[in-house]
């Protein structure tokens, strides 16, 4: 070691260490406000910092070292130094437009609205007098966010300002990221899309960028939004504000451990980032933990006291979660700090009107519509609201249902008929008779459900949904082509009415859908009225996905209505709660179950609630797995579920050689019966559909081994065995409309009018537009000596304008000719106008000759 020691030599290591780090930094050190820009983007903030003070000590003048220098301490929480740093730029360069916006956002965030007021009236003088020195990328930009802040019309400013750049100068980032912000503040997701999609093409690294996707994408495509997030983080492992929109994705999955550690990691980059500390308010909230919940808010709003956008995001979060009461508070909270903070405003609109508060929900949007014409939620519900100015409204003691009037002539009095069963039968059974009027809103286009129920298109797939005294839903007509029963869909929903009142709102959605849809399965034969099974089965999927790796736990179902890879998997998650809901009554009694909902009206949380009256959930899910597996395995018992390789099907030869190893398989028999029915070879279907319809697994769809089977005894000629499976597919399906029309056909051709009657309700329940239904239905009526149920029959069946409207005139006028004289006779005089060779009515008419002549109604 030439005389050195060991010691020495690493004490002069440590100082060559020290030394070649600190010429590396220097060396290192961004020279321009350029060079520190990316730095800036992908998250450096401490280092940015660092070189935006060194800049700016050396080159005083130079505005960008300002901006950098304002911007990272911002990003870093430190709101209070920002702002002394902003204050001072500002007295040195009076006329940046650029750090006086900067200094708006800053001096607000700090809670200064007198000093942030003073800046915007500097940037509209600055606009206004020296709009000729504004002429780079970055002023004129600047420029047109300054008109938005003083209300200037957003697609002018789109016009003037942004759009002439993007044309311009398209490698400026910061006009696609103002343009594309611009467009998600009105809601304007479709264009927000397109315009951060653009960008992406020329940028498409950009963590900002991709975060711009992100909140396009996060009403509609979850998936498509959870990936621009994951690109955000690998360009900016600091960026706030995609944690902030993965830990709202936990709270709506109800994965509110892993929505507070996210939260945790955003505030230790801003640790006063208040939209982080409104979701922590947020999750106190749902945890009824009052405490935390005002100091999470206090947090919030530390710099500044009537930051409006902490409790619109608070109020915004609790609606998502069903609890519209709690919500409206929060945004008229919001709303007394910031009376013109718009989107606090229809915020609020929607949820008075899911609390039934139309008139003041409807005054709001028409007030954010008037105000900003380019606001796409205001446009939409008033738009809606337009579109709906003329539905009727029908009333009972319970209800007050809203529909189109042609609708509500055909089919209202049903639907509210149905209703009140619901609210008889559900009410008693779980202890509830809510004493306001449900208000129901049954609409024929499924664009105005979406409208009113979501606030903008889209939701296709939702039949209904129940907001406590309030339910949307689709009428039969808004999915023409589907069928669907709608009366399930009302008694599903306002099982949600009695369940979510019972909880105020406070239940975990697994549970709400899983009482609703089991409810539904116990609704079969109520009141008389059998229209069919209602509510999800066991299908062959189903099982499949039971035993396979589909099944999920009861502590993670919420999670499964929110991101399922696929629409068989949503309406699995409908399924399984409801196999859950029907596990925990056979095991622990429906009391057991009153109580653990009365316990999550109290506040108390899901886990605890199961622990104290049923399980702990950790048991439940381990419970449950085997409960559902082998209700699984215990369906369909009948038949071989072995699924077959292609192969093994591919031709006739290899299906009869498996199905003689397997003589019971059920694809291998669904299959074989396919091929025969396709060939009109009936005799040879007839075994393996026999086969297939011993099972009590429900087979949807075309291939329903009933539906098939009929279908071959149809074509053989045996009517009474093609009726007998008929009858067994009705008495299993809600939806079967063509066995439905079928049983109706061979029921009056034999005079047999219960029979008649039964499938006409059946089928009226799925689609109440059908002609022949209330046509055989009057015809039964008729025979039965029913007379008023004869005559509302052939009167909806006028509605619908047969055509053979003649002859109903006619009916209805030999209906009523005995008690209605003058009806009778306008009657028949509407028969003759449209069939002046009418005979029977020419007939008729002479018998009435004398009557006078009932005005036109």
């Amino acid at each position: 070691m030439n005389g050195i020691s060991v010691a020495d030599f690493i004490d002069r290591a440590k100082c060559l260490g020290v030394i070649v780090f600190a010429l590396a930094t220097v060396a290192l050190r961004a020279e321009t406000p350029e060079e520190s820009r990316p730095q800036m983007i992908r998250g450096d903030y401490s280092n940015v910092l660092s070189e935006a003070e060194a800049g700016t000590a050396a080159e005083p003048a130079v505005e960008e070292w300002r901006i950098l220098q304002v911007e990272a301490l911002m990003k870093m929480g430190r709101y209070p130094e920002a702002a002394e740093v902003v204050k001072k730029a500002l007295a040195g360069m009076p006329s940046s437009l650029r750090l006086a916006l900067l200094g708006h956002s800053v001096l607000r965030r700090n809670g200064d609205a007198e000093g942030a007021k003073t800046l915007l009236a500097q940037m509209d003088r600055l606009g206004s007098n020296r709009e000729w020195a504004f002429r780079d990328p970055a002023n004129r930009v600047a420029l047109g966010q300054a008109a938005l802040l003083v209300g200037a019309d957003p697609k002018r400013v789109l016009e003037l300002f942004f759009d002439p750049i993007k044309k311009a100068h398209p490698e400026f980032r910061e006009v696609w990221l103002a343009s594309g912000e611009l467009a998600l503040n009105k809601s304007d997701f479709a264009l927000a899309a397109k315009l951060f999609a653009d960008a992406e093409k020329r940028f498409p690294e950009d963590p900002d960028v991709q975060f711009g996707l992100a909140r396009a994408f996060a009403p509609s495509d979850s998936a498509a939004m959870l990936a621009a997030v994951k690109k955000t983080l690998a360009g900016n492992p600091h960026h706030t504000g995609a944690r902030l929109l993965i830990a709202e994705q936990h709270i709506d999955a109800e994965r509110y451990d892993d929505a507070t550690v996210t939260l945790r990691e955003a505030l230790q980059t801003d640790p006063a980032l208040p939209a982080a500390h409104a979701l922590l308010t947020v999750l106190a909230e749902l945890r009824s933990d009052d405490k935390a919940a005002v100091a999470e808010r206090a947090e919030a709003l530390k710099f500044w006291p009537t930051n409006p956008e902490v409790d619109y995001l608070i109020g915004k979060k609790l609606a998502q979660k069903y609890r519209f009461s709690e919500a409206a508070e929060r945004q008229r909270s919001a709303l007394q700090a910031d009376p013109i903070y718009v989107p606090a405003k229809i915020e609020l609109a929607q949820d008075l009107l899911r609390l039934g508060e139309n008139d003041a929900g409807w005054q709001l949007a028409d007030d954010v519509q008037k105000a900003d014409p380019y606001d796409v939620l205001a446009f939409n519900l008033t738009a809606l609201h337009d579109s709906t100015a003329q539905f009727q409204t029908l009333t009972s003691a319970h209800f007050l249902l809203r529909m189109e009037p042609r609708e509500a002539g055909i089919y209202g009095e049903q639907a509210l008929a149905l209703l009140e069963r619901a609210y008889s039968t559900i009410g008693e059974k779980y202890g509830l008779k809510p004493k306001q009027r449900t208000l129901v809103q049954i609409f024929a286009d499924q664009k105005d459900f979406a409208i009113q129920t979501f606030g903008m298109p889209g939701g296709v797939g939702y039949l209904g949904v129940c907001f406590g005294r309030v339910i949307t839903a689709n009428g039969p007509a808004a999915h023409p082509g589907s069928a669907v029963n709608w009366e399930a869909v009302l008694w599903h929903e306002y099982c949600h009415v009695v369940t979510l009142q019972l909880t105020k709102n406070k239940m975990p959605r697994w549970l709400s859908e899983g009482i609703s849809v089991f409810e539904e399965r116990q609704a079969r034969g109520t009141g008389g009225n059998v229209t069919g099974t209602w509510g999800e089965r066991m299908t062959p999927q189903y099982r499949a996905m039971l035993l396979g790796d589909d099944l999920t736990p009861v502590s993670e179902l919420s999670g499964a209505f929110l991101k399922p890879k696929t629409p068989a998997h949503l309406m699995f998650a409908y399924f399984e709660s409801s196999l859950v809901v029907e596990y925990l009554i056979e095991h622990f009694g429906l009391e057991k179950l009153k109580l653990i909902l009365a316990d999550l009206g109290r506040g108390v949380p899901i886990n605890a609630a199961i622990a104290a009256r049923a399980a702990p959930l950790k048991q439940l899910d381990s419970d449950f797995e085997k409960y559902a597996r082998e209700r699984a395995q215990q369906s369909g018992a009948t038949l071989d579920w072995t699924k077959p390789e292609p192969a093994q099907l591919a031709s006739d030869t290899a299906t009869e050689a498996f199905i003689d190893a397997h003589p019971n398989n059920f694809y291998a028999l669904t299959e074989q019966a396919k091929k025969f029915a396709a060939a009109g070879t009936w005799d040879a279907a007839k075994s393996p559909l026999e086969k297939l319809a011993t099972t009590d697994v429900k087979q949807p769809g075309p291939h329903n081994a009933y539906a098939l089977l009929a279908r071959v005894h149809r074509a053989l000629g045996e009517t009474d065995a093609e009726r007998s499976a008929l009858t067994r597919l009705a008495d299993s399906s809600a939806d079967a409309t063509d066995a439905f029309e079928r049983l109706m056909e061979l029921a009056a051709a034999r005079k047999e009018w219960p029979a008649v009657l039964l499938n006409a309700e059946r089928m009226i329940a799925v689609n109440p537009f059908a002609p022949a239904s209330y046509r055989l239905r009057g015809e039964a009526f008729e025979a039965t000596g029913q007379q008023p149920a004869a005559v509302a029959s052939y009167e909806k069946l006028i509605v619908l304008a047969p055509p053979d409207a003649p002859e109903i005139h006619y009916r209805l006028a030999r209906l009523l000719a005995a008690s209605e004289p003058a009806r009778a006779k306008h009657e028949v005089l509407l028969a003759l106008e449209e069939a002046p060779r009418f005979r029977e009515a020419l007939k008729l008419l002479m018998t009435m000759k004398e009557m006078p002549t009932e005005a036109a109604r």
